[in-house]
């Protein structure tokens, strides 16, 4: 209250006072960008615009914005330039988006997990399909650490160990943060690496093609290249792309 007396913005000295609603509301919602929104987690700043990441998937929602001021706030927080706010004028859940279709069908991994809910809600059965082969996963025992520097540190060490076998590595992390703090802890040790997360995903598909070869270690978000293949050795129809078009390139450029 006294900062915005002082300031002349705040009406009868009351912050909570009718008059200052919006002035409440743009405080509130500056407080959140501030202290629950990280960069880098929950969005990041590129060509300088605020990009939301998908918590879930690790990718660019494209065209997506926070309502109500948010991202307005987030902007100033990060100094860019500041864009008119959306407006909301309808919306509906997904559930009831889906139940609008006459058929519904799918195929997924984790449809069991949630069986009673899609009976519940869309009346769909889930039937699940044996598998070819039986799996032979060595599922290993969860490791934990007191702290942060200790599990980066065995981490780093198994990565090192498996790398020198020949074997490719593929390493996940769940934010664009920690995929870059993994990314500089393995160069200080000279290994080299690509990184595939939220800030460079114009070239995913490219590079997760490339995470079987022989010795690559890539280091990536949840996104991971889904739908598209990780074949052991390399796939060998995109790296004879990749020669040839080195090959005409080469003579294209030559005197």
């Amino acid at each position: 209250e006294k900062i915005f007396s002082d300031a002349g913005i705040l009406k009868n000295n009351n912050f909570y006072d009718p008059q200052n609603i919006n002035l409440v509301h743009h405080i509130n919602q500056a407080l959140r960008a501030n202290l629950l929104f990280s960069k880098d987690t929950d969005y990041i700043v590129r060509d300088n615009k605020v990009q939301i990441i998908d918590e879930f998937t690790g990718r660019v929602l494209e065209g997506r914005r926070f309502s109500d001021g948010l991202h307005q706030a987030i902007e100033a927080k990060e100094n860019v330039e500041i864009q008119e706010e959306n407006q909301t004028l309808a919306s509906t859940t997904y559930q009831n988006y889906f139940r609008l279709y006459k058929k519904l069908s799918g195929m997924t991994g984790t449809a069991k997990e949630a069986a009673g809910e899609l009976w519940r809600i869309y009346d769909l059965p889930v039937v699940r399909i044996p598998v070819n082969k039986p799996c032979i996963r060595n599922a290993k025992k969860e490791q934990f650490f007191v702290t942060q520097d200790e599990k980066w540190t065995a981490i780093v060490e198994l990565i090192k160990k498996v790398h020198e076998t020949g074997q490719p590595v593929l390493a996940g992390t769940s934010t664009v943060k920690a995929s870059e703090k993994l990314s500089e802890l393995l160069a200080e040790h000279g290994l080299s690496f690509q990184l595939l997360n939220a800030v460079n995903d114009s070239h995913e598909a490219s590079m997760v093609k490339d995470a079987g070869q022989t010795g690559k270690i890539t280091v990536a978000t949840n996104m991971a290249g889904r739908g598209t293949d990780i074949i052991l050795g390399g796939n060998s129809d995109y790296m004879a792309r990749l020669k040839l078009r080195e090959v005409l390139l080469g003579r294209l450029v030559k005197p």
